[in-house]
Order: structure tokens, then C-alpha cells, then sequence
């Protein structure tokens, strides 16, 4: 009878709601839910990347739990974005002009990693794979910062010339 209350009002909470639809409704998480949960799904993913890494170590299919463990790192690194600015407008920034090709070259990246460890079970192919996301998620993270991208390109060419 308290929720039919709430609902006629117009004051309904949103604590009703489960986790994913208060995720895909940026807008009704509170600003210290929003950077907690980001902390976690940051933290998160670096961990998955740190694990990963330290697994590569392992003999057999240390290989393959490096490329699962440090993609899901870096999707869940990526991911822990759309807690502060919502998911939609992540998705909206991601495939802006400026980072249209980095992102493309991400998500194929991750897609191919797994690809190569799976299916084509080419373990060289996957740490190739994994580099270029790094490589791509660098430069995707920079063109967040103004002038980023224009002061890393300067730094090479002074240092190839």
C-alpha cells in the first residue's frame, strides 16, 4: 500500500529498481554511488589486467587467461566510465570524430584478441592483439585530455627526426 502511495505522489524510489536499470538510467544513481561504483569497476579492471598479466607466466594456457584476464580488464576499465557520465552519453563520446578510429581499433582489438586465442589458437597473434589495445586505449584515454593527442604526435616526430 506504501509503494501505491509513493507511485500516486509521485515520489516513488528508486531503490525498487535493480542495479542494471539504476546502471542504464545514469541519471538516478546519486553522484557518490555514480564515483564509488566507478572506483570499483576501475579498480576492477586493473586488477583483472594485473592478474592477467602475472598469469602469463604460467605454462600451457597462460597464454590464453593473459588475453581473457587483461581484456576483461580493459573493457571493465572502460566501462567504469559510463557510472559518471552515464552510458549513453559514453557511447555518444566514444564515437565522436576525434575517437571514432580509436575506438573502433579497440572494440576490434578486444574481439580479436579472444578470437585468437580461442578459436585460431595463435598465441603470438593474441600478445599482438593485446598490445594494440593497449596502444589504442592509450590513445583513446589521451584524447580526453585537450592538446593530448597533438603533443604525443609532436614528442615522435622530434624524436624520429
Amino acid at each position: 500500500m506504501d509503494k501505491l502511495r509513493r507511485v500516486l505522489s509521485g515520489r516513488e524510489d528508486n531503490e525498487e529498481l535493480g542495479l542494471t536499470a539504476q546502471v542504464l538510467d545514469g541519471s538516478s544513481l546519486s553522484f557518490s554511488t555514480r564515483v564509488k561504483w566507478f572506483v570499483i569497476c576501475f579498480a576492477g579492471g586493473i586488477l583483472c589486467s594485473i592478474l592477467g598479466s602475472a598469469l602469463l607466466f604460467l605454462p600451457g594456457s597462460g597464454i590464453k587467461l593473459f588475453a581473457v584476464f587483461y581484456t576483461l580488464g580493459n573493457i571493465a576499465a572502460l566501462s567504469s566510465t559510463c557510472f559518471l557520465m552515464g552510458p549513453l552519453k559514453q557511447l555518444k563520446r566514444m564515437f565522436e570524430p576525434t575517437r571514432l578510429i580509436a575506438t573502433i581499433i579497440m572494440l576490434l582489438c578486444f574481439a580479436l584478441t579472444l578470437c585468437a586465442v580461442f578459436w585460431w589458437h595463435k598465441k603470438g597473434l593474441a600478445i599482438i592483439f593485446c598490445i594494440l589495445q593497449f596502444l589504442a586505449m592509450t590513445w583513446y584515454s589521451i584524447s580526453y585530455i585537450p592538446f593530448a593527442r597533438d603533443a604525443v604526435m609532436k614528442c615522435f616526430t622530434t624524436c624520429l627526426n
